[in-house]
């Protein structure tokens, strides 16, 4: 790897936005449009496999449908990897997510014609530029402050609040147009979304620090004299990457529970639960902007809090930990729920709010942790390979999550819930007891 190819050590910007770096707000803004489109996309997606073809539906068995949409959603996180490949050897970051957002609005344009040929080319044009993306634009981010700035955490969690502003809006616009107006439709308006983000990007490049505009290829010019050395890891390192590979797992099994979101959870929603609130009726979709709602609302107490607490505040093991118990108590609560659904009765949408309530606070503990953990514990010169790991940990919780919700057909839905809930707070167990010893293989990193 070449020196040419790393970001220049920078002091992170004292001034510019909400006290954090101006870059921030050029960041925080294209990830709310490209999560504006994925999430409006995903409240469709399954509802529209599913769906008869007399409503413009494809009529997918609910099996085959959630099939395809764990293949889907794995595939758009485990592009991450070759992503993050991209960005730290021949792209660099900043051209990595232009390229990717650019791919990502034709996967959307794609998807508003109806042949099928069309939406199956969407969905893989959707998996590449979401690798080339997402992992690089949360680098950015880490890359905006130094390792030990008190901010960063914070600075985090004001980006996570761009990724869940983008995640609220979708549904009401997109998940509206697709069920009301036509599917089709609603693809095409989550492809103007992200072009909306591109063109912010773009516009909003002068903000960056200047270390992130200068990112260059790795690959070195024909002249070059040579491979430049590479440096072994040295055993913190080592042993930090290790505690990467923990968090690894058990952040598989977070998202495996909580991705029931755009899946099982969604049918529950269109099928099972009564669509109105004091006579007033609302698309089924609707439910799925709870979660962000929740998070818009709440990340700045979050974000406050671990700032209030300072010495006194939990490790990322303790957060990991929280998080699981709250996906876990999430699916607790519905299994009652279900119990009345599959008795013939309709459910008040109250129970669905009651589990996003509860996935939204399991969430705010591991999510944005994760991504600041990672770009702390990740050596500089892999950071972007890094970060792509941490991404097919989502990817293969959702992988795991579209082959649960494949039985959501075949299994009484109080089994299969319970069983969630009995997986992940079972995984927060386990991990209360790994606290000492993962937080040794941190070497210091809280």
């Amino acid at each position: 790897m070449t020196v040419a190819a790393r970001e220049s050590p920078a002091r992170p910007d004292p001034s510019g936005w909400v006290g954090h770096p101006r870059g921030l707000s050029t960041l925080f803004f294209t990830e709310m449009w490209e999560r504006f489109s994925y999430y409006g996309m995903r409240a469709l997606l399954i509802l529209y496999m599913t769906a008869p073809v007399a409503v413009g539906g494809l009529a997918f068995e609910t099996p085959r449908a959630a099939s395809i949409y764990g293949w889907y959603t794995f595939g758009v996180y485990a592009a991450a990897i070759p992503g993050g490949w991209v960005a730290d050897r021949l792209l660099g970051q900043y051209r990595s997510v232009l390229l990717g957002g650019i791919i990502i609005a034709m996967g959307h344009f794609s998807l508003a014609f109806a042949p099928l040929p069309f939406f199956f080319t969407g969905l893989t044009l959707i998996v590449i530029g979401t690798g080339l993306l997402k992992p690089n634009i949360s680098t950015m981010v880490g890359s905006l402050y130094e390792t030990d700035d008190a901010r960063r955490d914070a600075g985090f969690s004001i980006f996570y609040m761009g990724i869940n502003l983008g995640a609220f809006i979708a549904p009401l616009v997109v998940g509206t147009l697709g069920q009301g107006v036509d599917w089709h439709v609603g693809f095409a308006a989550a492809g103007v979304g992200m072009t909306l983000g591109l063109i912010q990007y773009v516009l909003g490049r002068h903000r960056l620090r200047p270390a992130l505009e200068r990112l260059a290829p790795r690959a070195r010019s024909p002249g070059a004299a040579g491979p430049a050395p590479r440096t072994a890891f040295t055993a913190t390192e080592w042993k930090r990457m290790a505690a990467v590979g923990v968090f690894f797992v058990f952040s598989s099994l977070f998202w495996a529970a909580f991705e029931q979101a755009g899946s099982s959870l969604n049918l529950f929603a269109d099928r099972l639960t009564r669509l109105s609130v004091f006579g007033v009726a609302f698309p089924s979709t609707w439910f799925q902007s709870l979660n962000s709602l929740f998070l818009i609302t709440l990340a700045p107490v979050f974000a406050l809090l671990w700032v209030r607490l300072r010495e006194r505040e939990p490790s990322t093991v303790a957060k990991f930990t929280y998080g699981l118990l709250g996906v876990g108590l999430g699916f607790l609560l519905l299994v009652p729920g279900a119990r009345i659904a599959q008795g013939g009765t309709l459910v008040s949408p109250a129970w669905l709010v009651g589990v996003y309530l509860l996935h939204t606070i399991g969430e705010l503990c591991l999510s944005p942790v994760g991504l600041s953990v990672v770009t702390k514990l990740a050596p500089q010169r892999v950071v972007g390979l890094m970060m792509g790991v941490w991404f097919l940990s989502i990817a293969c919780g959702n992988k795991i999550g579209g082959w649960v919700a494949g039985f959501f057909d075949a299994l009484p839905l109080p089994l299969l819930f319970g069983a969630v809930a009995a997986t992940t707070i079972g995984s927060a167990v386990v991990l209360a007891l790994l606290v000492k010893p993962v937080r040794r293989l941190m070497g210091g990193v809280h």
